[in-house]
């Protein structure tokens, strides 16, 4: 019996989405790969790398959710739980690795190392089995295990153990509170505005980090990338402060 010409296109097209679904699959778990890399430059002492591997497997985690849904990979492959894949890389680099930076690079007081480190991990624990951590309007609920994105602060602005410890501690009650921080890309209330202010909180964040090991490539300009991060990272607060104090669903 032959196979018409519908059917071996139909063929190809299941092929050529499932291929995509894969490779989409595939590059959510380059996450982990990087998280791992971080965690090797972590124990080297290698605090621009570590940095920077942390810095990718954001960049990923910001994008895969896109491509997952331009995929359809829940239709293309049911059997893999692509929420689930994301949660346990999210869980080793939002959490595991900023945790152990944290720790291994001394932002703690030295008797508070070990309990900080732990909160982090116990909370996030709850922040990823946590289902309604996202709300209708894509806003995350709660801290929403953010340390990646805290521990590049606290080395940046160089902020004391002191108050690294007790900004910590804030941030795991602030884990279980009601506040709501705005999705960089699924929001679609300020999306215009919040995906070019996210370039540029990453591309500025990433200049920094580089001119901390290379000083003597700063130069003018580096204060005025300093003021640009500044200016972008009190954007997504403030949205995320109108969100929280406001009733209306956008």
């Amino acid at each position: 019996m032959s196979i018409s010409e519908t059917e071996i296109n139909e063929k190809k097209h299941k092929a050529r989405a499932k291929a995509a679904a894969w490779a989409v699959h595939s590059f959510t778990t380059s996450g982990i790969v990087l998280g791992f890399l971080g965690l090797i430059a972590v124990f080297e002492g290698k605090q621009e790398l570590a940095f920077i591997f942390m810095g990718l497997a954001l960049l990923v985690d910001g994008v895969d959710g896109t491509l997952a849904r331009l995929a359809k990979v829940s239709q293309v492959t049911p059997q893999v739980d692509g929420a689930s894949l994301d949660n346990v890389v999210d869980m080793f680099n939002y959490s595991v690795l900023p945790a152990l930076m944290i720790y291994w690079f001394e932002m703690v007081p030295e008797d508070f190392s070990i309990p900080a480190a732990a909160a982090i991990m116990a909370v996030s624990c709850y922040t990823f089995a946590d289902t309604s951590m996202k709300t209708s309007d894509y806003y995350f609920k709660g801290f929403a295990a953010f340390w990646n994105v805290l521990v590049l602060y606290f080395f940046l602005l160089e902020t004391s153990q002191f108050t690294n410890l007790i900004v910590i501690g804030v941030c795991c009650i602030l884990t279980f509170a009601p506040i709501k921080l705005i999705h960089p890309l699924r929001v679609k209330a300020w999306r215009p505005i919040t995906i070019p202010m996210t370039v540029l909180w990453g591309a500025t964040a990433f200049r920094l980090i580089h001119e901390r090991f290379q000083p003597n490539e700063a130069g003018t300009i580096s204060n005025l990338i300093f003021w640009l991060w500044i200016a972008s990272s009190f954007y997504f607060f403030g949205i995320s402060v109108m969100r929280t104090i406001s009733r209306q669903t956008q």
